[in-house]
């Protein structure tokens, strides 16, 4: 009886053993199947290594630490690639470490950006299946922030994302009531408070209180990259970007080695239209985007430096620097590759030349932009092509070609109900707000002077009631600047000077806003304004500038009130 005993109690140990290797051996394969970013940290710039200071507390092993607040740092600053490589070694050293799945899973959420492609979602959802095994206790810290990144993976083929952001920042929301004193909870909360913002809330409720609990931890944390990253973020609106310019100032000291942290100063230097401070941080950040692409072999741009010469032109543009921006526009002709193939690549390529053609006025150049490159799969990008179509549209119609002009709106028309069909409303409302402009111009010129004005206001007011998206530095050309050049199309100096200083409050030291407000002045009989608006105009102005005559103009006005 006892022998029976004893080997009834061996083969269940013998059948546990191979239950446990077998288990084993799954979960090897599931890990091998994730398809991890693996390699080693690629870093470019005179800070190299820098990327800020995390003191992020986790129960792993001692020996994957410091990867992990290095991974979580280069998390905060948007380096989602580099931060997989890292996340994975920590995976791959300590296979029960739960913290590792979770920042491979963020690495492949962009929040700020766009939604996750289906690849980083099925990738994504791999992940978040793993780390749910690996979980010993459902109810821990780890599983809490487990489970909130899993709102975004969870039913992805099935709920929206905006339906899935929102419970992401729920999620974010009982973390950061649970553990007070948890400063990274707190920290990905206000991230996913703004990310998660209604972009025609001008209440600004979400970012007011990301704002402020940001705020609060910078005060103790002064070199953590994402809460400075974060702040400017919340505050990248014309309303709010004075509190975020000490931080500002401050980020890309604190994250040297990365080209996205050079880059996102610009941000609220655009916003309060300081152009040579706005010049600075992104030529710094695309000469660290480009070598990064170099030293990982890209072919052609990487798109973080795409987005900064996005950028920096339209900073040039506002000197008058033309000659500067066309450098860069000439650069990009010569090579039309980019890696990766996304949103913020589309953008650029599209709006770069549209912007060179619109704020110099060349509507010749505007009404013949052509789509570039013309093997980039533009049909993906319904909203970012739209710019050159409203950018041939203004020319056109600015070159009284209406045929032109009228095929352009269709084209629009067409790009808005593709994304009303995808469901993707706030890329919609944005080309509506071109759809409204595009009608008002034609209306203008064909005489129905009345329904045109009402046309461009209700863009203007659109326009004004939306927040732009975060991968532009602004409008290709704003509404309201442009209701103040039809008015004084239909010689109607006093409405035009009212349209160009509202629109001069929310985009500060444009140079067309400040050249139109001038004239506008002029026009009126105001010389002490027309010599302010001027004045602003000609000192915002690199001495190097371009010869527009804009700027003759000017100074013949200033030169004979002189007299």
């Amino acid at each position: 009886m006892k022998s029976k005993v004893i080997h009834s109690i061996l083969l269940i140990l013998l059948l546990f053993s191979c239950t446990t290797k077998k288990n084993q051996d799954q979960f090897e394969r599931e890990l091998i199947s994730l398809d991890l970013t693996r390699g080693d940290v690629t870093l470019c710039g005179a800070g190299e290594g820098q990327f800020g200071t995390i003191l992020f507390s986790i129960s792993c092993s001692e020996k994957v630490s410091a990867d992990f607040n290095l991974a979580v740092a280069l998390l905060h600053s948007f380096e989602y690639t580099e931060a997989e490589k890292v996340f994975a070694k920590v995976i791959d050293e300590d296979p029960e470490c739960v913290w590792g799945y979770w920042g491979a899973a963020m690495s492949n959420f962009h929040a700020m950006w766009a939604p996750p492609n289906e690849d980083e979602l099925k990738k994504g959802s791999k992940i978040i299946a793993l780390a749910r095994s690996v979980i010993k206790d459902k109810s821990s810290r780890e599983s809490d922030y487990i489970e909130a990144i899993a709102a975004i993976y969870d039913q992805w083929d099935t709920l929206d994302h905006r339906t899935r952001l929102i419970k992401f920042k729920d999620a974010c929301s009982r973390i950061f009531e649970k553990y007070p004193d948890d400063t990274e909870a707190a920290i990905f909360y206000s991230l996913a408070l703004t990310a998660s913002a209604d972009p025609s809330d001008k209440s600004f409720a979400n970012q007011k209180k990301a704002g402020e609990i940001l705020t609060k931890i910078f005060a103790k944390q002064p070199n953590h990259p994402g809460v400075a990253h974060y702040i400017i973020h919340t505050f990248d609106y014309p309303e709010l970007a004075e509190m975020a310019l000490p931080t500002a100032r401050k980020y890309a000291e604190i994250a040297p080695a990365s080209a996205h942290a050079q880059h996102m100063p610009s941000h609220i230097f655009i916003r309060l239209g300081l152009w040579d401070e706005s010049i600075s941080s992104d030529l710094n950040s695309i000469s660290s985007a480009q070598c990064y692409a170099e030293s990982m072999k890209i072919n052609g741009h990487w798109d973080e430096e795409l987005h900064g010469i996005d950028y920096v032109v339209y900073a040039y543009l506002q000197q008058a620097n033309d000659k500067k921006a066309l450098e860069q526009i000439e650069y990009l002709k010569k090579n039309g590759e980019a890696d990766p193939k996304n949103f913020k690549v589309a953008y650029a390529f599209a709006a770069i030349p549209t912007r060179y053609a619109l704020e110099r006025r060349d509507w010749t150049a505007a009404m013949n932009l052509e789509l570039r490159p013309s093997d980039f799969p533009w049909e993906k990008f319904q909203w970012e092509k739209a710019n050159i179509n409203f950018g041939r549209m203004l020319g056109a119609v600015r070159s009284n070609k209406l045929v032109e002009a009228k095929n352009e709106l269709k084209e629009l028309e067409l790009i808005h109900q593709k994304l009303t069909e995808a469901k993707e409303s706030y890329k919609a409302n944005l080309v509506l707000i071109q759809i409204k402009t595009s009608n008002a111009w034609i209306k203008l010129a064909e005489g129905k002077q009345s329904d045109a004005i009402a046309l461009m206001t209700a863009a203007a007011d659109m326009e004004d009631a939306t927040a732009k998206h975060p991968v532009t530095p602004g409008e290709v050309i704003p509404a309201r600047e442009l209701l103040g050049d039809m008015y004084l199309e239909v010689n109607k100096p006093a409405k035009a000077l009212e349209a160009y200083e509202a629109d001069l409050k929310t985009h500060p030291n444009r140079f067309n806003g400040l050249y139109g407000a001038g004239l506008a002045a002029e026009k009126l009989g105001d010389r002490q304004k027309a010599l302010q608006f001027y004045k602003q105009m000609l000192a915002i102005t690199n001495p190097s500038g371009g010869e527009r005559r804009e700027l003759k103009a000017a100074q013949l006005f200033i030169n004979n009130s002189n007299n």
